[in-house]
C-alpha cells in the first residue's frame, strides 16, 4: 500500500518543485503533529487562516452541531438557512454603515471576483486600479489586479483596463479617473511584506474615489478578522470602503469568504441579469456555523486586546544582527533579512531543527512571515522566538 507521501507525490498536483512534504496527522492550538509524534509550532496559522488556533473547541462544537442538522441544500441565496443568515447579521454588527449586506463565497479569490463584478455592475464602468506588489488571488480576475508581472505573465491575456499605482504614493492617485469602476487595495499589504498605509494615504484614496465616482474595495482577506488588533484593519486608518472583502481567518479552519457592501450597491445582482452572481457552495452551512463560532471566540475571549502586546513581545525578543528590519501591523509581521539566500536556510533550519513552521512573502522574499494564531500564549511566543534566534545564529555565522 502506498503511503500518504507517495500518493501526494504521484497523484496530487504540485505548485512548486520543492513542497515541504511535512505530513501532519493532527493539529491543536498552535501546534501540528506528525505521525511519528513530532510537534511543530505553526507560526503562520495556515497563512492567516487559523486565527483562533487549530481546532478551537467552540468551532468544533459549532461544526458538530450543524452536521447533525443538514449540509448542502440548494445553490446560494434560494433557501433560508440559519447559519449564513445569522453570520451575515453578526458580521454587519461589526461594521459601520452602510456595510450590512453580505455575499458569501468559498474563498478569498472568489470574493474578489464577485467584488469586481459588483463594482462594474454598479458604476457601469470597466476600469480597475490596484497597486504594485499586491496579491488578490490566482483566478483570472484576481490575477489581473495582482501587482506582480512575473506572477501573471504566463497567463495573459487577462482583464483589460487595469492600472497599477504605487502603494503609499499620493501622486499616483491620478490613475483613478472617471473611467474607474473600482480601486482595489489591501488595507495592509501582505505579500509585499507587510506594508502599512502612511498617515492620510487611505483617506486620500477614499476622497479621490468619491470625487470621480469610483468604488473603493478593501481586501482584508489576510489582514481582517482580528489579525491586526482590530476586527477590521480599516478601522485603524480612518476610512470606510464601499466593498469589503474577507476570507482566510473568518472560517476557523473551514473554507469561506465574503464580500460585503451596502444594499444599494448589492441590489445590482438581482436584475439585468437576474442571478447576476451565482455560487453553488457559497454560504455553506457548516462553514458559516464555524465562522460565526470563530467571530464569537474572538469577541468572547477578547482576543483583540492581546494582539498589540503579543506583537510587542515578538519585536522585543527578535533581536539579531542579521535582522535588518521588522514591520508589523498587529500579528501580521515581516522580519527582513539581507536576501532570500540568507532567509531560506533559516526557514529550513527552523523547521528541521527547531520544529517551527514559517514562510516568506511572495513579493518580498527576503522577509520572514510571522502570523501566529491570535490565541498564542506568552510561553509559546517565547518558545518561537528562542527557536528562531537559534536558527538564525546557527545559519548566519
Amino acid at each position: 500500500m502506498l503511503t500518504p507521501r507517495q500518493l501526494f507525490l504521484r497523484h496530487q498536483a504540485q505548485t512548486s518543485e520543492f513542497p515541504l512534504l511535512l505530513e501532519i496527522e493532527r493539529a491543536e492550538g498552535v501546534y501540528m503533529y506528525t505521525p511519528d509524534g513530532r510537534r511543530v509550532l505553526d507560526l503562520i496559522a495556515g497563512i492567516g487562516v487559523s486565527n483562533v488556533g487549530h481546532r478551537h473547541p467552540k468551532v468544533l462544537q459549532a461544526i458538530h452541531d450543524q452536521l447533525d442538522k443538514y449540509l448542502h441544500l440548494m445553490v446560494y441565496g434560494e433557501l433560508v438557512q440559519a447559519p449564513p443568515a445569522q453570520l451575515a447579521h453578526a458580521l454587519a454588527a461589526t461594521l459601520p454603515p452602510p456595510l450590512d449586506t453580505v455575499y458569501f463565497t468559498n474563498s478569498g479569490a472568489e470574493a474578489i471576483e464577485g467584488a469586481l463584478k459588483l463594482a462594474k455592475r454598479h458604476t457601469g464602468r470597466t476600469g480597475l486600479v490596484s497597486s504594485l506588489h499586491a496579491y488578490h488571488g490566482s483566478t483570472h480576475g484576481a490575477l489581473s489586479i495582482t501587482g506582480s508581472e512575473g506572477f501573471k505573465n504566463s497567463y495573459r491575456p487577462l482583464l483589460p483596463g487595469v492600472s497599477h499605482l504605487r502603494y503609499n504614493v499620493l501622486e499616483d492617485l491620478a490613475f483613478i479617473t472617471e473611467n474607474t469602476a473600482a480601486v482595489v487595495l489591501e488595507t495592509v499589504q501582505g505579500e509585499a511584506g507587510v506594508r502599512v498605509p502612511l498617515p492620510g494615504y487611505l483617506p486620500a484614496v477614499r476622497q479621490r474615489c468619491t470625487e470621480v465616482g469610483a468604488l473603493l474595495i478593501l481586501d482584508e482577506i489576510q489582514c481582517g478578522f482580528g489579525r491586526t488588533g482590530t476586527q477590521w484593519a480599516f478601522e485603524q486608518f480612518g476610512v470606510v470602503p464601499d466593498i469589503l472583502v474577507c476570507a482566510k481567518g473568518m472560517g476557523g479552519g473551514m473554507p469561506i469568504g465574503a464580500f460585503i457592501s451596502s444594499p444599494e450597491i448589492m441590489v445590482g445582482f438581482q436584475t439585468n441579469p437576474i442571478l447576476g452572481h451565482c455560487t453553488t457552495f457559497g454560504g455553506h452551512p457548516v462553514s458559516c456555523a464555524a465562522s460565526l463560532a470563530t467571530l464569537r471566540v474572538i469577541q468572547e475571549e477578547n482576543l483583540l486586546a492581546g494582539v498589540a502586546a503579543k506583537a510587542a513581545r515578538l519585536r522585543q525578543r527578535l533581536v539579531h544582527p542579521a535582522i535588518r528590519e521588522i514591520r508589523n501591523c498587529g500579528l501580521l509581521m515581516a522580519v527582513e533579512f539581507e536576501s532570500f539566500d540568507v532567509l531560506k536556510p533559516i526557514i529550513d533550519r527552523a523547521l528541521a531543527e527547531e520544529n517551527i513552521l514559517t514562510d516568506w512573502f511572495l513579493f518580498c522574499d527576503n522577509s520572514l512571515r510571522i502570523a501566529p494564531p491570535l490565541t498564542i500564549t506568552e510561553a509559546e511566543l517565547d518558545e518561537a522566538c528562542a527557536g528562531l534566534l537559534r536558527a538564525i545564529t546557527n545559519e548566519v555565522r
